[in-house]
């Protein structure tokens, strides 16, 4: 290889270097990757623990998924190992093995069992799918929750009453965004709406998250969703999971689970502080 040419890769090597850092800083900034987001347990499938009854369909369908794609991987990896060793090339000669136009009994094998994979997994997915999008209407807790470059507006009704918005400002950290403050064993009701761009309403510890799209009506069904929260407190981090604009990485907030009487009290002082 000639100096010009040795010069020539190494000049070009040298600028991919940095555009590759410029593209990983790009894809992470993107999808908003940073250190809030929960760990991850193989026990969970990597899933973060959840803390709503749905997060239990979410995780069961997940594990689900993973061993039947396990299971058909490794017998796919067996008949490959098998066929490379009982039928390999035997003679030194080249001869091409029994050629035959059709086997019946195998064709049928290899089209119903795909046929009857499928099925199973359209059913799980479809059932399950109908119990996470279902809303009910009667959760004693309802939230509109309002996206907007580049942060949130949190309205929290009890009682047919509002409480004062909560409203944020792009931020860094999701302890400094907008919180949104929930009671543990209740069931809530989302309400999402966006007067901008596409948003994406997500809690990784609710293993649910659902696009707020601008322009949807009010009694449309698909602009809601319901949870029912764990007997379990804390703060757990949220964020807008769509790429929607030169802020989007600081679009955070928080939801903080308490205890009921502790929820109480927040939601007595926050609608005497709306009244005024």
């Amino acid at each position: 290889m000639s100096p010009t040419r040795r010069t020539t890769r190494r000049s070009l090597a040298r600028r991919r270097v940095p555009r590759a850092a410029a593209l990983a800083l790009l894809l992470a900034t993107a999808t908003a990757c940073a250190n809030d987001i929960p760990p991850a347990k193989w026990s969970r499938g990597l899933l973060p623990d959840h803390v709503t009854q749905q997060g239990d369909v979410v995780q069961s369908l997940w594990n689900g998924a993973w061993i039947a794609a396990l299971a058909t991987g490794a017998v796919v990896i067996v008949l490959i190992i098998w066929a490379a060793i009982f039928h390999r090339k035997r003679k030194a000669r080249a001869e091409l093995p029994p050629q035959v136009r059709y086997n019946l009994p195998i064709e049928m094998l290899y089209t119903l069992i795909p046929l009857v994979m499928v099925s199973v997994f359209f059913f799980f997915t479809a059932r399950d799918s109908e119990t996470l999008t279902r809303v009910d209407g009667n959760a004693p807790v309802k939230v509109k929750v309002e996206a907007f470059q580049w942060s949130w507006r949190f309205t929290t009704t009890v009682n047919g009453k509002p409480t004062a918005p909560v409203a944020g400002v792009p931020v860094h950290d999701f302890h400094q965004g907008p919180q949104l403050v929930l009671p543990v064993n209740t069931k809530i009701e989302f309400d999402l709406s966006s007067d901008d761009v596409i948003h994406s309403f997500w809690v990784p510890e609710f293993l649910f998250k659902r696009d707020v799209i601008p322009g949807i009506a009010e009694d449309n069904p698909g602009r809601k969703f319901e949870i029912t929260t764990l007997n379990r407190t804390g703060v757990f981090a949220g964020r807008c999971a769509e790429l929607c604009g030169v802020d989007h990485s600081r679009m955070l907030f928080s939801v903080k689970l308490v205890p009921q009487a502790e929820f109480d009290q927040y939601i007595a002082t926050h609608q005497a502080g709306s009244a005024q």
